[in-house]
């Protein structure tokens, strides 16, 4: 957020998505897997209801998937700290870990 408020520059729709999208299916391997957790199981369309209400937010946004790639950040200069989710969920469980 604070770098586009220091670039007033850009204009238009500004995608706060990775460089390199995945798929939820990579997405949730990928972080079971740094975690050390062997089994994952799928939620049912019911349960992303239910939690869709409690989240304020419609069931779409969960189930539909949408490959964004940012444009805007990385040519006004932004430098992503974690350009691969492996190294972000590594980074995440990580610090999870050594906050308990």
């Amino acid at each position: 957020l604070l770098w586009l408020i220091d670039h007033e520059e850009l204009s238009g729709p500004v995608n706060i998505a990775s460089p390199n999208p995945v798929t939820n299916r990579e997405f949730m391997s990928t972080l079971r897997r740094v975690a050390g957790i062997s089994l994952g199981l799928n939620a049912a369309t019911w349960m992303l209801e239910i939690g869709a209400r409690f989240m304020n937010t419609e069931t779409e946004l969960i189930l539909k998937s949408r490959y964004v790639v940012p444009r805007n950040l990385p040519d006004s200069g932004f430098q992503f700290e974690y350009g691969s989710w492996n190294a972000a969920a590594i980074y995440l469980v990580n610090s999870q870990r050594k906050q308990k």
